[in-house]
């Protein structure tokens, strides 16, 4: 087990690798023996700035062995292309999968980073063409790319949405049939965000819509969904998180320790409620 530091006086997440996996994972590492509950997600799940994440609360509250699959910043590609996280995951009782926000993952027009899905890579020649006065040099971040494209030609952009959406509906039936149907959703819905106006910008994740969910419900055990307020905007919330001066700004956008607490409640008495 190695530690994640960003900044001086952060917290100190502990990480782990799983056998046969590379993606840097919540630790401690759990012990893999059945049953157990996984959980697969991005930041909010490996519990960024948490001490205690919503996933060590649910082993608590349940009494039951818990396996923190979360990665910072990671999508539907990190979880699917990780043989070692996806064995792991199918090995599990139960799955719980945090819904990911459907600009991060590879598509006909722009590729991610492997692992920090959130990372644009490149532009494919098909969106170089939708937008041929774009320097894509100038982008880092998959938000920056598909909320600017959004600004600079609403009318092409949604022939982006519609992709987006398809190929992560696409993934999203893939890994739920690889945990073999035995998963919840779970559905955090920021409610602190300024509403949303048309298609973007809008709040986490983005561009997932009530109809994109119905979808998956086949798939799954259930759906579980939880309003959430960023720390920044709940009184006194951020100092009961674990940063570094230069990560003041991320933590105010990160679910903080009250909204673990509340999202480990609902996953509780949806897990129980299925003895």
């Amino acid at each position: 087990m190695s530690m994640h530091v960003t900044s001086v006086g952060a917290l100190r997440d502990p990480i782990c690798r799983y056998p046969g996996s590379t993606l840097p994972v919540r630790g401690p590492c759990a012990e893999l023996t059945p049953p157990y509950v996984a959980f697969l997600g991005g930041s909010e799940t490996f519990g960024r700035f948490i001490e205690a994440p919503f996933v060590a609360r649910v082993a608590h509250q349940l009494g039951q062995s818990c396996v923190n699959l979360g990665s910072i910043n990671a999508g539907l590609d990190a979880m699917l292309n990780d043989a070692g996280v996806m064995r792991i995951a199918a090995g599990a009782g139960l799955s719980v999968v945090q819904l990911p926000p459907v600009q991060d993952l590879s598509n006909l027009y722009y590729r991610v980073h492997p692992r920090r899905n959130d990372r644009f890579l490149a532009p494919t020649a098909r969106l170089t063409a939708l937008y041929p006065k774009v320097d894509f040099t100038e982008f880092h971040f998959t938000r920056h790319l598909v909320t600017t494209l959004h600004q600079t030609g609403p009318g092409h952009f949604a022939l982006l949405r519609d992709e987006l959406r398809a190929v992560w509906l696409a993934r999203m039936t893939q890994l739920l049939q690889a945990l073999g149907e035995r998963a919840f959703l779970l559905w955090l819905q920021y409610d602190a965000l300024p509403p949303q106006a048309g298609d973007l910008p809008g709040p986490d994740p983005l561009a997932v819509t009530d109809a994109m969910v119905e979808r998956l419900k086949p798939l799954a055990r259930g759906v579980v969904e939880v309003p959430v307020t960023l720390a920044g905007h709940v009184p006194g919330e951020t100092g009961k998180m674990v940063f570094g001066p230069l990560q003041a700004p991320a933590a105010g956008h990160m679910p903080g320790p009250a909204m673990h607490q509340r999202i480990a409640t609902r996953l509780s008495a949806a897990i129980t409620a299925l003895h």
